[in-house]
């Protein structure tokens, strides 16, 4: 980690939603998802925050070297958001406890604030990282 790697950091990211990020693509497995609205899925809204997390971070770390990984997620989906429509994404590194990044995270659809919440990231060593789980799928 850089030393550059400190509170304050803020990215904006924006993305136009397709329909293959609605619920019904979320799980094309599940049956109950297929007749739901075409809306932006929850599940791919934590991911659009992980990213922007990420895209904040990843110039203060030795990437690839470095990485980091989600490992909470609180967040409200107060707003319906049908495709086409663009999702900014606006992240804060509000925290840094040695490792342990924590973000305040918010998004807006151009018409509504459709999501505000907290993140946390820890940052890991690559190589490290996939040793354990190379040991761990030997031990499945």
């Amino acid at each position: 980690m850089k030393e550059t790697l400190k509170a304050g950091i803020r990215y904006e990211h924006t993305f136009i939603v397709p329909k293959s990020k609605t619920v019904p693509a979320l799980y094309p497995e599940a049956e109950e998802f297929l007749v739901m609205p075409e809306v932006f899925a929850t599940g791919f809204l934590v991911g659009l925050f992980e990213w922007a997390c990420i895209k904040a971070i990843k110039p203060h770390l030795d990437w690839p070297k470095e990485q980091s990984v989600g490992t909470f997620i609180e967040a409200s989906h107060l707003a319906a958001t049908p495709p086409g429509l663009k999702v900014t994404v606006s992240v804060e590194l509000v925290a840094v406890d040695r490792k342990k990044l924590t973000f305040s995270v918010e998004a807006h659809d151009g018409i509504d604030l459709i999501s505000q919440g907290r993140h946390e990231r820890f940052v890991i060593d690559k190589e490290k990282f996939d040793s354990r789980l190379e040991d761990k799928k030997a031990n499945a």
